[in-house]
């Protein structure tokens, strides 16, 4: 049985070891809470409010601790077998719907946006099986020029992949990464190629400098009419354009092979109607797909994402189509991996740890969530249907449903689909299809998708499935990780958390998974003031920790050591470096007391009704000296904002605390003397240390990337308030 196997499923070495390194380490979190709470200084003064607040973020950091282990008990991960797969499906292989979504053509560049298109119309599979979708939620008529553009230059692409099987398939990665070929006879094709994607490029980026495409274009194609009148990106009529039809005869590439499907699509818009972010843009091209298409599975990737595996598509069906355990598989999640980190990982942005074992660990309590991009779904489950004991995919519906219409018929009808008022008295964006109504549609999809008794599987091949864009900036950082954190908050405050939501209906582990991300905003608050409070009791003298001589110190530093250790060693296994662990360490308190605490009030505040859900794509795009300093992995402040100023006034803060506190314990003066401060001592210490990029940026840059003097002189205020008021 399981030679016919299409997938294996391997547990995750060394687990015993970590098992003991969690339990010792939840042993010590029992003795400092107990610590804390039998050793309350006695009075009512600051010093006892103060110790209170300690025990406060120490019992939310613990609460938050155990949560954790739900993703790293027991991780497993996935083995498919796709040449069993090949041999066993031959030609009656499911047909795939690949969905491609852009909001701004300005930080999303069209060309960005169409070498990801043609990098999934280049997959290892039959191009009269896949169709794939563009939709461009910003209605640009320079994201559908260049779309046009990708569909010729794509009938000389996927052969030359195909013929000589590349890797990646990306025209923009694959000719700044390959090398000149030696053999004459592909060098002299290799250059064809490179021309005619770099005059095509030089051709869209001239139209999107100049904001419009040139009239003697327009008039080549019946979809550039769409833009005759005036529209603009927030109310416009539906665009449905089929760029090639793959089930027209003379849709072939230029060696006669049949061409994938090739759809434009913009949602009707107007001011009058909620368009719902990226959910309504999803849940169209379903709708619209369904009457093109209608294939069983749907693949969704943002524009940013391009496929960087020719066989992710085989390795997804491996799941679905497994005899034995592919029938209760809802979709198959590849991690979100990008090809733009610096070496260091000057921005913690590569995700290494959450790819590499969190959704591993999910992996083996019902499945990942749904991070929104490089996903396959059935197409039955994005429309609600639940599992069912018994329930068979019928994967040949497509083939039996064709028809014979025309391709005008065809577009005029996907319109209909496609517009605003089609919702209206439906269940869309509630029973059926991405939900909406939270900034993290993808989390709370894939959460009522497992609440529907599917399972989900995490594929991480060791070519990465797809690449992409991450950010360059920390402005652009803070800003994904606000949304991130503000969505997933969100979940955890509506009817959707999953301890009520999936009670009964997914295991106790999988919920806690899902809450690792839902309870990221609230760590803020045990985090800034961990980064604080501490840090005033030196410099003021009030003791918050055991002094060096009491046996109580031991738990402190076990665990302080221990998990740093630990997370260290995730981090080197997961890919990063030593140095790049270090700038991760430091971007987990920036984020924390940013990203995380911006999400918590902006989540209070929407839940009051004092402000409405917003939706800010974050750009692909940077100027050339912010892309220079980011090579160099030198910090990028350069503007005045309040998350600066944050990151400057607990710099500061901790800079004065530790000069002034050692002074006095150094001195005699005021209070104890330096074992007896030894925690807090290493604690404000490391946070002057980590915060050191933050000096240089205040004090010593000069360059536009510097913290602005605005930004120093009110984080200069802030920690002379702090200082002025008895906070202890």
């Amino acid at each position: 049985m399981e030679e016919r196997r299409l997938f294996a499923t391997e547990q995750v070495g060394g687990r015993a070891v970590y098992r003991f390194h969690a339990v010792t380490v939840f042993v010590g979190i029992c003795l400092v809470l107990y610590y804390r709470a039998t050793h309350v200084p006695a009075g009512s003064g600051a010093g006892r409010a103060a110790w209170l607040g300690m025990l406060a973020a120490e019992l939310w950091l613990a609460f938050y601790w155990v949560i954790t282990q739900a993703v790293r008990w027991s991780p497993v991960r996935r083995r498919t077998f796709k040449d069993r797969l090949a041999a066993r499906y031959g030609e009656r292989l499911p047909c795939v719907d690949i969905f491609v979504c852009t909001a701004d053509p300005k930080s999303e560049p069209p060309s960005l946006v169409i070498a990801t298109v043609l990098s999934v119309m280049a997959y290892n599979y039959p191009a009269e099986k896949l169709s794939v979708y563009l939709s461009d939620d910003g209605g640009s008529i320079l994201t559908f020029y260049a779309l046009w553009e990708a569909s010729a230059f794509a009938q000389h692409w996927l052969p030359f992949c195909k013929r000589y099987n590349i890797q990646p398939r990306s025209p923009a990665a694959y000719f700044s990464d390959s090398e000149k070929p030696h053999d004459l006879h592909i060098l002299k094709e290799w250059s064809f190629i490179k021309g005619l994607y770099e005059a095509m490029t030089e051709r869209i980026d001239s139209a999107a400098m100049s904001g419009e495409v040139p009239e003697q274009i327009r008039v080549k194609h019946k979809g550039f009419s769409e833009w005759n009148t005036g529209i603009t990106s927030k109310d416009h009529q539906p665009i449905v354009q089929i760029l090639i039809n793959g089930k027209d005869s003379n849709a072939v590439d230029s060696e006669a092979n049949v061409l994938p499907t090739l759809v434009y699509m913009a949602r009707e818009k107007r001011p009058q109607y909620h368009h719902n972010f990226k959910a309504g843009a999803m849940n169209a091209l379903i709708r619209v797909s369904s009457v093109i298409s209608n294939s069983p599975i749907i693949m969704n990737v943002d524009c940013d994402m391009y496929s960087n595996n020719s066989d992710s598509i085989i390795d997804a069906l491996c799941f679905f189509l497994d005899e034995e355990k592919g029938q209760k598989i809802g979709f198959v999640q590849y991690p979100q991996n990008y090809n733009n980190m610096t070496k260091n990982n000057i921005y913690g942005n590569s995700l290494n740890v959450i790819n590499q074992v969190e959704l591993s660990g999910l992996d083996s309590v019902g499945g990942p969530l749904y991070i929104g991009t490089g996903c396959f779904h059935r197409r039955e489950i994005l429309c609600g249907r639940r599992f069912a004991e018994g329930y068979k995919e019928d994967w040949d519906r497509r083939i039996k449903g064709k028809t014979q219409q025309s391709i005008d018929q065809i577009e005029e009808t996907a319109k209909s689909l496609a517009t605003c008022a089609y919702e209206q008295n439906t269940q869309w964006g509630n029973e059926i299809g991405v939900k909406y109504g939270c900034p993290v549609e993808d989390v709370i999809t894939g959460l009522a998708i497992h609440c529907r008794g599917w399972e989900s599987v995490y594929m991480n091949p060791p070519r990465a499935a797809f690449l992409g864009v991450g950010p360059t900036t920390l402005a652009q950082t803070i800003l994904q990780h606000k949304r991130w954190s503000e969505g997933n908050f969100s979940i955890f405050l509506s009817k959707y958390c999953p301890f009520f939501f999936g009670h009964g209906k997914i295991s106790l582990r999988h919920q806690m998974g899902y809450l690792t991300y839902g309870l990221w905003a609230p760590n803020s608050l045990p985090t800034l003031y961990y980064v604080t409070i501490p840090s005033l009791g030196l410099l003021k003298g009030t003791l918050l920790f055991p002094e060096i001589t009491s046996r109580w110190i031991i738990p402190f530093i076990y665990i302080s050591l221990v998990k740093n250790v630990y997370s260290l060693y995730e981090a080197l296994l997961s890919g990063d470096t030593l140095r790049g662990w270090w700038n991760g360490q430091r971007m987990w308190m920036v984020k924390r007391i940013t990203s995380y605490l911006y999400g918590v009030i902006d989540t209070i505040r929407k839940l009051l009704g004092l402000s409405m859900m917003g939706f800010v794509v974050t750009s692909k795009v940077s100027d050339e000296d912010e892309s220079k300093r980011y090579e160099q992995e030198i910090m990028e402040f350069g503007t005045s904002s309040p998350e600066h100023v944050i990151i400057s006034t607990i710099a500061l803060l901790n800079l004065v605390c530790m000069v002034g506190g050692l002074s006095q314990t150094m001195t005699g003066v005021g209070h104890m003397p330096l074992n007896v401060f030894f925690i807090q001592v290493i604690l404000c210490g490391l946070l002057v240390i980590i915060n050191i990029p933050v000096y240089e940026a205040m004090f010593l840059r000069k360059d536009r990337g510097s913290i602005p003097l605005s930004v120093t002189l009110a984080a200069t205020g802030f920690v002379t308030f702090a200082l002025m008021v008895p906070i202890i």
